[in-house]
């Protein structure tokens, strides 16, 4: 008599320790990132961004471990890409200026947040780490770094197409 198995993994012990640790080490690299963004007081903070890296991730581990094959992986990963820039989308708002738009470094580290999740996910560690090291610089060194520059330098103001003034050669007589 056949025995019937309703989950794959129930009788492997070792994809459980591999699910617990992929899971959870890429919930805790989007929590790095969502917390600069919390901090910052942006719509999508910490467990935002500790979703999307455990929901990319668990669709990178899933096919992984169960057989499917690169080609269909490959498209998992544009659905995945696809859906992430829709989640991205709603972060971005735009502000009764019509040329100023806001959220835009809060979608892109949505969009890092799910390659992050995505490379864990695949059993990928350094990559996913070093990811999350210049993604947090990013956010939290550079910007620091631009706001003292603006605070410096003083803001410039933008002209009605809401770009940088252009500094005009003098002319001499």
């Amino acid at each position: 008599m056949a025995t019937l198995v309703i989950f794959r993994d129930l009788q492997d012990y070792d994809v459980f320790i591999l699910a617990v640790v992929r899971l959870g080490l890429a919930g805790l690299l989007g929590a790095i990132l969502g917390y600069e963004r919390q901090i910052e007081g942006k719509s999508a903070g910490m467990r935002t961004h500790m979703l999307v890296a455990l929901g990319a991730a668990l669709f990178a581990f899933a096919p992984l471990h169960g057989d499917i094959q690169s080609p269909e992986l490959a498209r998992v990963i544009q659905g995945i890409a696809a859906g992430i820039g829709f989640l991205g989308a709603g972060t971005i708002l735009k502000a009764e200026n019509p040329l100023k738009v806001q959220g835009l470094t809060t979608a892109a580290s949505i969009w890092l947040t799910a390659a992050v999740g995505l490379t864990i996910g695949a059993g990928f560690l350094w990559p996913a780490l070093l990811a999350v090291a210049f993604g947090w610089i990013i956010l939290e060194v550079v910007g620091r770094l631009e706001y003292r520059f603006r605070k410096l330098f003083g803001h410039l103001p933008r002209d009605e197409q809401g770009q940088l003034p252009v500094r005009q050669p003098e002319q001499r007589p």
